[in-house]
C-alpha cells in the first residue's frame, strides 16, 4: 500500500511513517524542513517531500500515485502565531488535502483531530457524540478542520475518517516531558485538588489505530476516540510516575486561579513579541479540565485494542528518557 503521512517530522508523524515503512508499506512523507527532518526519514525507508502544507499545488505532487493519506500536521500551541495561521494551517488545509487527495484518485484521507474538541468532559467517559465544546484557537480550528474535510468529502465522494486521540505520550515525545521530569526530578507542584480525570494514549497504539482507520472498510466516512486502556486521576497518574521513577511522589499542590491570572497577564504582555510566556492558561487547563473518554465504537467498529497499559507505557517512556538524557 501506499501512503502519505503529513506532518511526518513531527512526533506522531515520525512515528506512523516510520512504523508503517518497516512494515513494508511505500511512505512518502511530507515535512517542513529537509535537511532537519528529512535524513532520520530517509534512513527509515521513507521518501519525503519539503514544504508547507498550505501549498496546493505542494499537495497536488504529494497525493498523487497514494492510496491512503493520513493527515497529521498541524500547529499545536505557539506563541505569536495568529488566528488566520491557525485556521489556515488546522482547518483550510485540510479541506485543500482532501481535495488534492480526490483529485489524485486517493482512496481514504485519515484526518488526526483532538479530543480537545469536546473541552472539559462534564460527564465522563465522553465518547465520539458527547458535546463539542473546543476552549482555545487550536480546538477551535481542529474542529473547523474536521466539519471542513467531511463537507469535501461529501463534494468529492473520497472517503475521510477523523481520528480523535487523547493525550499521545511515549519514547521522544515532548509535551509531556515536563511532567515526567519535574516528578522524576522532584520539582512537580500540582495545581488545584488533582483529581481531575486523565487518559493517555501510548504511542505504539495510537499507531496501530492510524492503521486500522486507513484500512478497515468499516472505517470510511467514521469519526474514531482513540484512547489508551485505561483512565487514572492526575493524581494517580503523578503518583504512578513517581513510583517508576523510584521517586518519593510530590504532594505539593496550589490554587490554580492566580496562576491562571498571572497566565493570562503573560500572555497578553508576550503577544506582541512572539515569545514563548513562562506562564500561560492552557498550562493551568491541563490540571483542571477533565479528559475521560470511551473507545467502545473504535473497539467494535475497527478492532481497536490498546496493548500498553498505563504502567508499562510509563515504564518504557521514562527508561527511553533516562537513556536519551533528556529526564
Amino acid at each position: 500500500m501506499r501512503v502519505l503521512v503529513t506532518g511526518a517530522g513531527g512526533f506522531t508523524g515520525g512515528h506512523l511513517a516510520r512504523t508503517l515503512a518497516a512494515r513494508g508499506y511505500e511512505v512518502r512523507a511530507l515535512v517542513r524542513d529537509a535537511a532537519r527532518e528529512g535524513a532520520d526519514l530517509a534512513t527509515a525507508g521513507v521518501s519525503f517531500i519539503a514544504g508547507d502544507v498550505r501549498d496546493a499545488a505542494l499537495l497536488a505532487r504529494a497525493t498523487a500515485d497514494i492510496d491512503v493519506v493520513y493527515h497529521v500536521a498541524a500547529i499545536y500551541r505557539r506563541a505569536g502565531v495568529s488566528t488566520a495561521t491557525y485556521r489556515a494551517v488546522n482547518a483550510r488545509a485540510v479541506e485543500q488535502i482532501v481535495e488534492a487527495a480526490a483529485t489524485n484518485g486517493v482512496r481514504r484521507v485519515v484526518h488526526c483531530s483532538t479530543v480537545g474538541v469536546h473541552g472539559d468532559v462534564k460527564h465522563p467517559p465522553a465518547d465520539e457524540d458527547a458535546p463539542l465544546r473546543p476552549g482555545d484557537i487550536y480546538q477551535k480550528t481542529k474542529l473547523e478542520g474536521e466539519r471542513l474535510a467531511r463537507a469535501a468529502a461529501e463534494r468529492r465522494g473520497i472517503e475521510v475518517t477523523i481520528v480523535r486521540p487523547s493525550g499521545i505520550y511515549g519514547p521522544g515525545d515532548r509535551r509531556l516531558l515536563k511532567l515526567f521530569r519535574g516528578v522524576a526530578r522532584r520539582r512537580w507542584v500540582t495545581l488545584g485538588s488533582g483529581e481531575i480525570y486523565y487518559h493517555l494514549t501510548y504511542i505504539d497504539d495510537l499507531i496501530e489505530g492510524f492503521r486500522l482507520c486507513g484500512e478497515h472498510p468499516a472505517a470510511a466516512n467514521r469519526t474514531y476516540i482513540l484512547a489508551g486502556p485505561e483512565v487514572t486521576t492526575l493524581n494517580g497518574l503523578v503518583r504512578l510516575i513517581a513510583e517508576i521513577a523510584q521517586v518519593p511522589p510530590p504532594n505539593l499542590h496550589l490554587p490554580a486561579w492566580p496562576v491562571r491570572a498571572a497566565g493570562a497577564l503573560c500572555e497578553v504582555a508576550c503577544a506582541p513579541f512572539g515569545v514563548e510566556p513562562p506562564v500561560y492558561r492552557r498550562r493551568v487547563d491541563f490540571f483542571t479540565k477533565s479528559r475521560a473518554f470511551d473507545i467502545a465504537r473504535a473497539r467494535n467498529e475497527i478492532g481497536f485494542s490498546p496493548a500498553v497499559g498505563l504502567r508499562e507505557g510509563i515504564r518504557r517512556t521514562i527508561e527511553w528518557n533516562r537513556r536519551e538524557g533528556w529526564m
